[in-house]
């Protein structure tokens, strides 16, 4: 009960803030990738991502939503014996309030634009043969905003993460990691090659481990990098600026959601697909 209220308090914030916005930036995404990989399960796995992404600036700081679909071939089937590949949502939104803008005191310093204090959630709910993930996991942490041309921002956070999955040998039924901490970077930054309009965006993620998992295994410490090179193509189509993008993205996934690549002696290991690295094409639409 007490997440579903969180995750009201969570969509009711954002309404304000998306009512009261100084700017915003909306997108719909696609991304196409063959070599994704699940903990347990199979690698070289092809899957079609759908995204819708907002941004949004406000008196006090800055909102980020995404939520992805992400549909997968038979490598990755939505139950046993099924043709059919696993289907999933993942949700992520973010609030950062600048300190500066909240309090009027200045935390600008050598390569620092200011300091921000970061809150939010991840939701995600899969179908597939294995494990059925329904994952909440709520943050918060201060964040530091670099001086940098687009912008970088740093955080730490602590991750209050649980899931409900449904396997073969377990009910449904919600389990909760330690608190562990994410040391996070975000950053999308312009630049350009002969003329040609190009941007350097993405996330890495830190993350320790958390404790014992629902089957009493160790987690790992888990290492998430998602980068892309985007190619603002607008101009070749008569659109405005930053209306067209395409590009390619490159995601690095080591002991995917806290699952162990190699043995140790309290934990199994969950196989290569533990370990993802994927490239992908990208293509985004901003209105």
């Amino acid at each position: 009960m007490k997440y579903k209220l969180s995750l009201i308090a969570f969509a009711a914030l954002t309404s304000v803030a998306a009512q009261a916005a100084d700017w915003s930036d909306t997108a719909l995404t696609y991304r196409h990738g063959s070599k994704f990989a699940e903990p347990y399960g199979n690698t070289d796995i092809s899957k079609n991502i759908v995204g819708l992404t907002h941004v949004s600036g406000y008196k006090y700081g800055t909102n980020f939503f995404n939520v992805d679909m992400l549909m997968s071939n038979s490598k990755d089937p939505a139950s046993s014996g099924s043709s059919e590949g696993a289907r999933e949502v993942y949700a992520v939104y973010r609030n950062t309030v600048d300190l500066e803008k909240a309090t009027g005191k200045s935390f600008k310093a050598s390569g620092v634009r200011g300091l921000g204090v970061t809150a939010g959630f991840d939701f995600n709910t899969k179908t597939d043969v294995g494990y059925n993930s329904k994952k909440e996991m709520f943050v918060v942490g201060p964040t530091l905003m670099l001086d940098v041309p687009g912008f970088l921002n740093v955080s730490l956070l602590a991750l209050f993460e649980s899931n409900a999955p449904s396997t073969s040998t377990l009910v449904a039924k919600r389990y909760n990691y330690d608190t562990h901490p994410m040391i996070t970077m975000a950053w999308g930054i312009p630049f350009s090659v002969a003329s040609v309009p190009l941007s350097f965006e993405g996330f890495a993620n830190f993350i320790t481990a958390k404790g014992k998992d629902e089957f009493g295994g160790d987690t790992a410490a888990e290492t998430n990098i998602d980068m892309q090179v985007m190619y603002d193509m607008s101009s070749a189509v008569n659109a405005s600026k930053n209306t067209f993008k395409v590009g390619l993205e490159y995601q690095y996934w080591k002991n995917k959601f806290g699952n162990p690549t190699t043995a140790t002696v309290t934990s199994t290991t969950a196989g290569p697909g533990a370990f993802a690295k994927t490239p992908m094409i990208r293509a985004e639409y901003h209105f």
